[in-house]
């Protein structure tokens, strides 16, 4: 796995584009990830309070906990070891399901377009037999192993993947127009390196991030009278 920064090489770039894109088949659209109740709850109101909630809850998980075990995951050979941690240290029932439906989506979709990938069969073999559940960060961390994407490059992409599903889904659940989206989206990506930077000090002894409120509303939302989406 290359270590260097997003400016070394280019040829992995189009492909990373292409999987990081709203296109590809991962059923990322129909998850709110706690985004839906917390806007039941309040929390989520308008312009300001997406930010606030971003920077509240997105970014310190992408910084404490999801970052890090992305970087412990790139060109590691204990990937079915990692699955479990992750497995375990999602509490929400909606939150967990949902990452392992969107990472076994987004095997099953890098296997069909790279079909002589040995590392992408042996973990769809890992997760058939029941050693790992395929969750969506380490089928990540797989991909750019086998792409030979930049750690860094890695890194920026799957916070920036973070941000923005929170960003798509308040566009449907509160009244927001596409510019103020943007505009916030804009605002929370302009404190992407400095967020890489801190999660790559993080050692996996301390690696861990704990937000209340967002693991309760995840948790309501299982058993909300109605929901549009999955979680």
């Amino acid at each position: 796995m290359a270590t260097g920064t997003i400016t070394e090489g280019g040829a992995w770039l189009p492909f990373l584009l292409q999987t990081a894109d709203p296109l590809f088949p991962t059923g990322a659209y129909a998850h709110s990830l706690g985004a839906e109740e917390m806007t039941r709850l309040g929390v989520l109101r308008d312009e300001a309070s997406l930010l606030a909630f971003l920077r509240m809850h997105t970014i310190p998980m992408l910084e404490q906990q999801e970052l890090p075990y992305l970087r412990f995951a790139l060109g590691n050979t204990q990937l079915c070891e990692l699955d479990r941690e992750i497995d375990a240290w999602k509490l929400a029932h909606e939150t967990r399901e949902a990452s392992v439906q969107i990472g076994v989506r987004r095997l099953r979709a890098l296997v069909n377009i790279s079909p002589g990938s040995r590392p992408l069969a042996d973990f769809v073999r890992e997760v058939e037999q029941g050693a790992a559940r395929g969750h969506h960060l380490i089928v990540f961390a797989l991909q750019a192993a086998v792409e030979g994407i930049p750690r860094d490059a890695a890194l920026m992409t799957w916070a920036y993947q973070a941000l923005a599903a929170v960003c798509a889904a308040a566009l449907k659940l509160i009244r927001l127009g596409q510019d103020a989206i943007q505009r916030t989206l804009r605002a929370a990506c302009l404190e992407l390196p400095r967020l890489v930077e801190k999660s790559c000090a993080v050692v996996r002894e301390e690696a861990g991030c704990f937000s209340p409120m967002l693991e309760i509303a995840s948790m309501r939302h299982e058993r909300a009278f109605e929901r549009l989406f999955i979680s």
